[in-house]
């Protein structure tokens, strides 16, 4: 009895996160997706009721877990987010089961293939490895716009002419360009994790207004291709490529990346980024041939929920 009471003064205490844990949960996390995003502490806030547990040790926060609603985009999911030391991922995920609300059906975890420590958890703790994403990079001030001008030409004298749609383009451009996206969400592969949250149409016009620069490929005057970036900084990111069925298997969507890239690096931006499903093999394509750098996988792990 006493060697078991001197074994559980050495497990670590679970509580709700607050608010001065934020400086050590911010690190917990920076570190656990290896520097490949920075968290600060101005991210986190207490919640009531809690969404975040953390596993404190001789004063200290070493672990720490959340599990929230996934997004619009699933509805019927719960994600489960663990960064620190995976000792304690267990205890804390029990713990934060224990208090689901209702109408939830399945858990979701995404982790890099080479985040080892969630890798070993969620494969231990019986989820499923059931959907793979892709993430990629590409240095652009390697990038040659020259290697595309054929491509460019060949399609500009089919009658196809790239541009960057302007923000107070005209109503009938802002119909066009909300019918195509959605068209893109309709027939590209997806998975949870590559699933984007429902946009009407004055709210995405508002997104690119803001946060973004959208191009577009015309024939006769009507849009039949869309790309989008968003501008963080130096780093300019892909949300969306599409082109219109009756316009595929001619290159026109590598066409308008390239256009559009070509413009990112002549306004300094220096890298880009991209992803989506693995399924989504015509997109993989269109970013190699444009020089992409394909970085380890991400694996979205799942775990239905016990049904009562």
């Amino acid at each position: 009895m006493t060697h078991a009471l001197h074994a559980t003064a050495h497990l670590p205490t679970l509580r709700p996160f607050r608010q001065s844990d934020a400086v050590a949960v911010a690190q917990l996390l920076t570190d656990s997706v290896r520097g490949h995003w920075t968290y600060t502490p101005e991210q986190f806030r207490e919640a009531t009721p809690p969404s975040r547990l953390v596993a404190e040790q001789e004063g200290q926060v070493i672990a720490t877990a959340r599990l929230a609603p996934f997004g619009p985009s699933v509805p019927d999911a719960l994600r489960l987010d663990l960064a620190g030391d995976g000792s304690a991922f267990t205890a804390l995920t029990l713990a934060l089961l224990a208090e689901v609300p209702a109408g939830f059906a399945r858990v979701l975890g995404v982790t890099r293939e080479d985040f080892g420590e969630q890798m070993d958890f969620f494969h231990a703790a019986g989820f499923r490895n059931a959907w793979q994403s892709w993430g990629a990079h590409l240095d652009l001030t390697r990038f040659d716009p020259a290697a595309f001008e054929p491509l460019q030409e060949r399609l500009f004298l089919a009658g196809y002419e790239p541009e960057r749609l302007s923000p107070d383009a005209p109503e009938r451009d802002w119909d066009a360009l909300f019918a195509l996206h959605e068209r893109g969400i309709q027939d590209r592969p997806r998975n949870p994790t590559t699933t984007p949250d429902p946009l009407t149409r004055d709210t995405l016009r508002e997104t690119i207004r803001r946060e973004e620069a959208a191009f577009v490929t015309r024939v006769k005057g009507e849009i039949v291709a869309l790309t989008r970036l968003s501008l963080r900084g130096q780093e300019v990111d892909s949300e969306d490529t599409v082109t219109h069925p009756g316009h595929r298997g001619r290159g026109v969507a590598t066409a308008l990346k390239a256009f559009a890239l070509a413009w990112a690096r002549a306004e300094g931006h220096t890298h880009a980024g991209t992803g989506g499903t693995v399924l989504n093999l015509p997109m993989l394509r269109v970013n190699t041939r444009l020089g992409y750098r394909v970085e380890r996988m991400w694996v979205t792990w799942e775990k239905e929920l016990a049904s009562e």
